[in-house]
């Protein structure tokens, strides 16, 4: 089984400053849902693990969330692919909890839950935070420009050997083996 870990916002659907908070504001990005379909179609099963702190902020509830997701799922599958599981932080940074990235929690409870090292996964990611909670999994971490990538890209974090491409659509051709 080859896994492959996706970032939500920014990666695969649009990001916005205020929150997704209804599946009407869930956006996907131009070529990721194909990008999905591809690499389900090579035999990678695709795991989302995902910051939501509009949860803990109170600009969403747990069924907003849930509806989105269900939309997500909804057109991924009408493209042609699955994702086989999302995790997700409901926590706010000032909560200092062990799954919200950068920490590996979620990924550390993904690979226990999956049965699974993530040594080499490759996790797509479009922030400093994605990067670092790959990096301390254990997984092969991925930038993608879109989302906050082309900030993430001019900031000072160190991004030494982490590949940068400008969308999932790109990442996942390269990961795969297609020209494109």
């Amino acid at each position: 089984m080859s896994l492959l870990i996706l970032d939500r916002d920014g990666v695969i659907n649009e990001e916005s400053n205020n929150f997704i908070k209804e599946p009407e504001e869930w956006h996907p990005i131009p070529g990721s849902l194909a990008a999905i379909a591809s690499a389900y179609r090579q035999g990678f099963r695709i795991v989302v693990v995902t910051n939501q702190s509009g949860l803990g902020r109170g600009a969403l509830d747990i069924d907003a969330l849930n509806r989105i997701h269900k939309e997500m799922h909804r057109q991924v599958i009408t493209a042609g692919g699955v994702i086989d599981a999302i995790f997700f932080c409901p926590h706010t940074p000032e909560d200092r909890c062990a799954c919200r990235k950068p920490n590996p929690g979620l990924y550390l409870e993904l690979a226990k839950r999956l049965g699974v090292s993530l040594t080499g996964v490759p996790a797509i990611g479009d922030r400093a935070s994605d990067i670092e909670a790959a990096k301390r999994a254990g997984a092969a971490p991925r930038l993608v420009k879109t989302g906050r990538g082309c900030a993430t890209l001019a900031s000072d974090f160190g991004l030494d050997k982490v590949p940068v491409y400008p969308d999932l659509a790109a990442a996942v051709r390269e990961l795969v083996g297609e020209s494109p």
